[in-house]
């Protein structure tokens, strides 16, 4: 091997996803702990339809919206893949700052190891904050909320879209991709069943699907699509849009 060359640590979040394959494990709420952190990449892109394609759609439009001078948040950046997705698109001569938060450590520990390995060249704040207690928003132009709304308590969801609102400059977006309930029982239905097809067909197992939908039980809680827009036009975004959708996945851009 060229010694220029940088092997890519294999351990960095890169380790397949096998938590819940075990038939014996013991029932308990889903978490970010170290074990997740460990496989979240490959879990992202076995269990999330569609994952390079929405990273690459999120990017570009972050990229619309980056102001000179501003900072990029991502809310819930768990391993920083769209950050390190996003800078790819930035033009050379664009200064913008990055603030990832996440709740959890381990998480971040991997996105440090991910940042530095890919020599990450923006100026990069990781914070261990709980997004339900409160989290500083400065000069933002680009706001993410990346598979992280839906893990907020239905009753802090609105202070966390108002603090976005507040701190982010005029002509900003906020960037959300969620899963989303069906506007009918029957929608429902159809759009869970064709995403455990799809899960199904990334390798995971009916075990395995069932034992994290029970982890996820008290953990996950989605909106339907109407309820997610209603809350975005509360907080004072004045232009919300759906940018994609699949079955019970959704892409929603906003705009202060």
């Amino acid at each position: 091997m060229d010694q220029t060359t940088k092997p890519r640590p294999a351990a960095v979040g890169r380790e397949r996803d096998q938590i819940f394959a075990e038939p014996d494990r013991p029932r308990e709420d889903f978490n970010f702990g170290g074990e997740t952190a460990a496989v979240f990449d490959d879990m992202l892109e076995r269990s999330v339809p569609f994952y390079p394609e929405i990273q690459r759609m999120v990017s570009e439009l972050a990229v619309d919206f980056a102001a000179d001078g501003s900072a990029i948040y991502d809310f819930g950046c768990s391993t920083c893949t769209t950050f390190l997705e996003l800078a790819k698109g930035l033009p050379d001569d664009l200064s913008v700052r990055f603030v990832g938060i996440d709740s959890s450590r381990e998480m971040l520990e991997v996105a440090k190891e991910k940042l530095a390995h890919e020599s990450f060249r923006y100026p990069v704040e990781l914070r261990c904050e709980d997004l339900e207690r409160g989290a500083v928003v400065e000069d933002c132009s680009v706001a993410l909320l990346v598979l992280t709304l839906q893990f907020v308590r239905p009753l802090r969801r609105e202070a966390l879209i108002r603090r976005i609102y507040e701190g982010m400059r005029d002509d900003g977006c906020l960037i959300i991709v969620e899963k989303v309930l069906g506007e009918s029982s029957t929608f429902n239905r159809l759009f869970i069943n064709h995403y455990y097809e799809m899960k199904k067909r990334n390798g995971y197992s009916d075990l395995e699907i069932a034992q994290k939908r029970e982890a996820l039980e008290n953990v996950l809680v989605p909106y339907r699509l109407e309820e997610n827009r209603d809350l975005l036009k509360s907080q004072g975004f004045r232009h919300v849009d759906v940018f994609w959708k699949w079955y019970n996945f959704c892409g929603i851009l906003a705009m202060k």
